[in-house]
């Protein structure tokens, strides 16, 4: 590993690292730059962030972004403890600002299977916002989005990556890097 934390939880450890730190911020910043650039300034911006994993995301993500906005969060379940996804997506904490009018980003720090924004979206294309995009960290190719997320920081390989909010039964989210999950 060429990063300074230890990449072992208990009996589980990393295989590699996938980004470094410093590849992450530096598209952090150009991500915030393309959605400031791809919204029209005068549109009030909102961006909800999913939780739990793109809360890391998100926060860089705001602090980046050279424009008013407001920040709110939703939460669903579908993965538990596994390393795949259940199929079956519920809303455990759902938004509370209006997105009536809005130009709203969602903020997903991965898109893996692809079940919950396709679940997701729908549901929140009927709150009426002008505009609604995606602002993905990560993007695994095999998933098809339609439409597709507009903003992807990195296509990610086919691993069960973990860090910088990522997690893998709520362990490894504090790394500063993202890595690949030994199998």
């Amino acid at each position: 590993m060429d990063e300074d934390m230890d990449p072992r939880i208990g009996n589980r450890s990393l295989s590699r690292v996938v980004y470094r730190a410093d590849q992450i911020q530096t598209r952090v910043g150009e991500l915030a730059a393309e959605i400031h650039q791809g919204l029209p300034e005068e549109d009030p911006l909102l961006l909800v962030g999913l939780l739990k994993g793109s809360f890391i995301f998100l926060a860089d993500l705001v602090r980046s972004i050279p424009r008013p906005l407001e920040v709110d969060f939703l939460r669903v379940a579908s993965y538990g403890t596994g390393r795949e996804s259940s199929g079956t997506v519920e809303l455990v904490h759902d938004v509370e600002a209006s997105l009536n009018g809005r130009s709203v980003v969602i903020v997903e720090d991965i898109i893996d299977s692809g079940t919950t924004l396709q679940w997701l979206l729908p549901r929140l294309r009927a709150r009426g916002p002008k505009r609604l995009e995606v602002c993905a960290l990560l993007h695994k190719d095999r998933v098809t989005l339609d439409p597709p997320a507009r903003w992807v920081g990195f296509h990610a390989p086919n691993e069960f990556l973990v860090g910088y909010g990522l997690d893998h039964a709520e362990a490894f989210r504090h790394l500063p890097y993202i890595g690949a999950l030994e199998s």
